[in-house]
């Protein structure tokens, strides 16, 4: 057991983590007090950046480890957030994902409920900054406001990441969601309303502890109404130190399995009819390095488009460089991508694009870090020395 004396108080919680996971622990106040952005870092893109507005949680969903973890949710000032990503514009970036556990709760802390509306109108103001994204949300406090500023600020980009994790209310009361389905449904409604263009995608758990036939064919049945742009669904499965861990009613492997496969049947089935309504369309490509693994083998580029679809297209002449934004004629499509066959029609070379060829044409003096993945205000600890 290794901790700082910042956070003794700990310690109870540190030695139960410990009992359940039969390893070794290691917490530094500095790490759960101290954003990851406002941490040293070497940024991986020269584009695109993560920025932290808030770490923690106050829900209390018994399938989450996360508020034992990392306690109540604590908020970033929006002047400290507005000045860093003020600054990564400086350095060329042009998109920005906002990141929080529980995103749109933002301003909970200092007792501000609109303050994440205001955030969104804030970026809109910050020139050079092309795409503003955020993740994730909670049903519970989506409110029209964040509609409204979605709608009406630019460089908000017409895309949503709505959790669902049931379309059951039982369980989704089981789970201490805050919300049912009807309510749910009902955010999708206002936010096409007032965004058509808006590509929503979801988190969906399957088998979760007591959950029925029923239950899993309402899943289904919202599927279905939601007109998802995409899914992430998971296979319950039990995590120590969480309520579910411990709940009657564990739903039998082969039985998680069999639900796992249909729904991500109907997901990609729906996806695909989703993706294909957009045949036809022009899309605006944010150049993308990594986003295309056979990039290199089918001679194409991928990169983002505003609605966060991954579009994967034909270079011709002289190539975009990540970081540059390509402009294209969708011709067909996939269950999670898009095809553009021809030439792109315009290519607006970008400061985003300068900045990576800087970085592509630098000498290598040393060796290249390791990437360190964001982790919602914990750094991750590196490996032992010899291993």
């Amino acid at each position: 057991m290794v901790y700082g004396t910042h956070n003794m108080a700990s310690l109870p919680a540190l030695l139960e983590r410990a009992r359940v996971r039969n390893e070794a622990q290691a917490e530094f106040a500095e790490t759960l007090e101290t954003f990851p952005s406002l941490l040293p870092a070497r940024r991986r893109s020269p584009y695109s950046a993560w920025v932290a507005i808030s770490v923690g949680c106050n829900n209390t969903c018994t399938f989450c480890i996360v508020p034992s973890l990392r306690g109540k949710e604590r908020d970033r000032r929006p002047g400290d957030i507005l000045g860093e990503i003020r600054a990564l514009v400086a350095d060329g970036v042009l998109e920005v994902t906002l990141l929080g556990q529980n995103v749109n709760s933002y301003g909970a802390e200092f007792g501000d409920r609109k303050a994440f509306g205001a955030l969104l109108r804030s970026c809109g103001e910050i020139e050079g900054l092309e795409r503003v994204r955020f993740t994730s949300p909670h049903p519970r406090d989506f409110t029209d406001d964040v509609i409204d500023a979605m709608a009406e600020t630019a460089n908000v980009m017409p895309s949503l990441h709505m959790p669902l994790q049931s379309g059951s209310d039982t369980v989704l009361r089981a789970m201490r969601r805050a919300y049912r389905r009807d309510r749910y449904l009902a955010i999708l409604d206002r936010v096409r309303a007032r965004i058509p263009d808006a590509a929503i995608t979801t988190d969906i758990i399957v088998g979760f502890p007591g959950e029925t036939d029923q239950d899993f064919e309402d899943t289904l049945d919202l599927v279905r109404r939601a007109h998802f742009a995409g899914a992430f669904t998971f296979r319950y499965s039990v995590r120590p130190g969480t309520p579910a861990a411990t709940m009657d009613g564990q739903v039998p492997a082969s039985v998680v399995q069999e639900r796992y496969e249909r729904l991500a049947a109907l997901v990609e089935e729906t996806t695909y009819a989703e993706n294909q309504k957009l045949a036809g369309t022009i899309v605006e490509v944010l150049v993308a390095e990594g986003e295309g693994r056979k990039d290199a083998a089918t001679h194409r580029m991928s990169g983002r488009a505003r609605d966060n679809r991954l579009v994967h297209f034909a270079p011709q002449g002289d190539a975009p460089r990540p970081g540059d934004i390509a402009t294209t004629t969708v011709t067909r499509a996939a269950p999670h991508y898009l095809l553009a066959d021809a030439a792109p029609l315009a290519v607006r070379r970008t400061r985003a694009g300068d900045a990576w060829e800087a970085a592509a044409l630098a000498p290598v003096t040393a060796a290249r870090p390791v990437a360190i993945p964001v982790l919602l205000g914990m750094p991750a600890r590196g490996p032992a020395p010899g291993r």
